[in-house]
């Protein structure tokens, strides 16, 4: 009698995504609804538009100190955005 490979579910059905081409969108959708909890509710309340293009994440700020701000730590809050969704997602974030 043969035994078979267990598999969890969660695998499977990343392997399913995998081989889908799924699986990249949906860890930048993942990454993109992380924002408001990782940045607080004060700076999301300033935050305007924001998308993922050739892995780098354009957030559009509101206020132009805040912008400037936001420069300082970005590397900082990447690495916090992509620890949240447990991938690496996005390679830099941008401003505008």
């Amino acid at each position: 009698m043969q035994r078979r490979k267990e598999k969890l579910a969660n695998d499977i059905v990343l392997e399913i995504l995998r081989s889908q081409g799924l699986e990249t969108p949906l860890l930048q959708r993942r990454l993109l609804a992380a924002w408001d909890t990782t940045v607080g509710a004060t700076i999301a309340r300033y935050t305007g538009e924001k998308f993922i293009k050739n892995q780098t994440l354009m957030v559009k700020i509101t206020n132009p100190a805040l912008r400037a701000d936001m420069n300082m730590i970005r590397t900082e809050l990447k690495d916090k955005l992509n620890h949240a969704i447990g991938a690496q997602v996005i390679s830099e974030i941008k401003f505008y």
